[in-house]
């Protein structure tokens, strides 16, 4: 009897020691931060719906006014967009990398003149405007240096080609439409980098 009391007493010491002493070390430690140790992928920011790009009408659309304009674009040697945008851009940063296109090209392309002179170009416009917006959160992770050298000599070429170079953008949005979903989706479109002759 006299060794249940005795161990009964040290066994409610034990439970006040851990409550007073180790239960608020456990509160107040930091936890590891969500996925550490796991090994990095897109970041949940940088990913869009797989839907968005599956509605027969805007992919109609915007197909309709690459193939239209490509008919006035006689320079076959210039490409905009390609595998070039992505020399030196890890896989994870390729979203933000198509994030920034789109945003020039609506900005710089399509809200221009184009908007008046092609059909559906607005429209075009409006629906990658959206995409940009849902992927207002996505950021590049590790260094930009590559990422804006790229990006710069994409715009250098396309001012060079003068106002050819916004008919090849607005020609080539076929391809870009293909490389945002197969960048910013989970589940890439079969042959969606394809190349035009």
């Amino acid at each position: 009897m006299a060794s249940l009391q005795t161990l009964t007493k040290s066994f409610s010491g034990w439970v006040i020691f851990c409550c007073c002493c180790c239960l608020p070390l456990l509160l107040t430690s930091p936890l590891p931060p969500k996925g550490a140790g796991v090994p990095s992928t897109i970041h949940h920011a940088c990913k869009l719906r797989k839907i968005n790009f599956q509605q027969p009408y805007i992919r109609n659309r915007t197909y309709t006014l690459a193939k239209m304009v490509q008919v006035s674009d006689q320079d076959t040697d210039n490409r905009l967009i390609g595998q070039q945008l992505y020399v030196n851009i890890r896989e994870n940063n390729r979203c933000y990398m198509m994030k920034r296109i789109v945003e020039i090209v609506v900005k710089d392309v399509l809200l221009t003149e184009a908007k008046d002179q092609y059909p559906y170009a607005e429209e075009v416009a409006q629906f990658l405007a959206s995409l940009t917006s849902e992927l207002s959160r996505c950021k590049f992770s590790g260094h930009r240096e590559h990422i804006e050298k790229n990006l710069e000599e994409m715009k250098n070429k396309m001012k060079q080609l003068g106002e050819n170079g916004k008919t090849k953008a607005i020609g080539e949005l076929d391809i870009l439409f293909d490389y945002m979903e197969n960048a910013c989706t989970d589940a890439p479109k079969k042959g969606g980098n394809k190349k035009k002759n």
